[in-house]
């Protein structure tokens, strides 16, 4: 049986969990998954992981910091006066919203503090910094795209 290699489009469930144990997401109630290796669509070490693996094939990972979403970049963090914020704004803690760089580039930060005057925003991916534990089952190997070969 053919193992996964760069280039294949791959359909695998996951379940994923912080190194307490917390999960942060899952496949197990949706469709599986469906991504092609080598288009660095997803984080590399996940990636990394799915290389080798036969359909049926199941394995649990640990994935460090560098090889998911990187380090957490303070330069991302910004606290800002609540009078710059749209006036029917009312932020919530862990709130997501979506900044305009300017006209062809918007972010999407979270709401990470707020006080009666200030709210900080976070460009961050929440998962920054954490290392990342995923369970992976790999249900289907679609075949190849010669473009990564």
């Amino acid at each position: 049986m053919p193992a996964a290699k760069n280039g294949d489009t791959v359909r695998i469930h996951y379940t994923g969990k912080l190194e307490d144990g917390t999960m942060f997401d899952t496949s197990a109630q949706r469709e599986p998954l469906e991504f092609t290796i080598g288009k660095n669509r997803i984080i590399p070490g996940f990636e990394q992981a799915v290389i080798g693996m036969i359909p049926g094939e199941s394995k649990t990972v640990n994935i460090p910091v560098e090889m998911a979403y990187g380090a957490h970049k303070p330069e991302m963090v910004v606290t800002v006066d609540r009078k710059e914020l749209p006036a029917d704004l009312k932020p919530v803690l862990g709130q997501q919203l979506q900044v305009s760089q300017d006209e062809n580039n918007v972010i999407v930060v979270s709401v990470t503090a707020i006080t009666d005057t200030h709210v900080t925003l976070d460009a961050n991916h929440p998962l920054a910094g954490k290392n990342l534990v995923f369970d992976i089952r790999l249900v289907d190997i679609l075949g190849g795209c010669s473009c990564c070969h």
